[in-house]
């Protein structure tokens, strides 16, 4: 697992970086007015403070996990940077937060997920700086705890853990798009029929594109940490998300 893991990494950054289309579901550059980038970003302080703390007890826990919490990061990185034409000219892309969500807990992957959108604004122009708040809150916040209370729930009610996972990653990507649209919606109002008529536009855009996106990220999700269960199972029962039994 110790090379898998780096290579994995290495892969998923070096295919991130050849996927520059500067049209993506991300909240472009200067797009939002500025009282709505700036109340997003203040928004997503506590949560990204807790997720420092988050991620630097879990670390201290067990400083294995930072092999696995690279490749969550590199997951999230190249499956948001993987773009699918949509209509108008608009685009849509899985996102790759419920599997660092499951297995690290949502507040560490606020953090994850706000470096690889900081990356992608400044590297691939994809996103932005002033934009990035509200991007931030939608996709690594939103999604990621959408994720891990679907997951949790399902688990209580005995679901098959396959299960629980693909639903997780799947609601996730959706969920976020959901808020991606809602941060528009009141952004840009419709003349006529308001924040509602508004809303339902920008979530009839995406949806032709993102439904199948999101189950084929759920399935790829299920995927990647039944091989981590093969290569690691000790390590993830030591992150407190699988139990021996699983």
């Amino acid at each position: 697992m110790k090379r898998k893991l780096p290579i994995f990494g290495v892969f998923c950054f070096v295919a991130g970086l050849v996927t520059m289309n500067t049209q993506a579901m991300h909240i472009m550059e200067g797009f939002l007015p500025v009282g709505w980038s700036i109340g997003w970003g203040i928004l997503c302080l506590p949560f990204f403070i807790a997720g420092i703390i988050s991620m630097k007890k879990t670390l201290q826990e067990d400083s294995k996990t930072k092999l696995v919490l690279a490749m969550a990061g590199a997951f999230a990185f190249v499956l948001s940077a993987l773009k699918v034409p949509s209509v108008t000219g608009s685009c849509s892309h899985a996102t790759g937060v419920g599997l660092g969500a499951i297995l690290f807990g949502p507040t560490v992957m606020v953090v994850i997920g706000g470096i690889v959108l900081l990356f992608q604004a400044l590297l691939l122009a994809h996103g932005g700086i002033t934009t990035l708040g509200a991007n931030v809150f939608s996709m690594a916040i939103v999604g990621p705890f959408a994720a891990y209370f679907i997951y949790k729930l399902l688990r209580k009610t005995k679901m098959p853990e396959w299960f629980a996972i693909f639903l997780a990653a799947m609601l996730g990507d959706l969920l976020t798009y959901v808020m991606t649209s809602i941060q528009l919606a009141l952004a840009f109002p419709a003349q006529t029929g308001g924040f509602m008529e508004s809303l339902l536009k920008f979530l009839g855009i995406f949806a032709m594109t993102q439904i199948p996106l999101a189950i084929s990220e759920g399935l790829l999700t299920v995927v990647v940490i039944n091989a981590l269960k093969k290569y690691s199972q000790e390590g993830l029962i030591s992150l407190g998300r699988l139990s021996k039994e699983d």
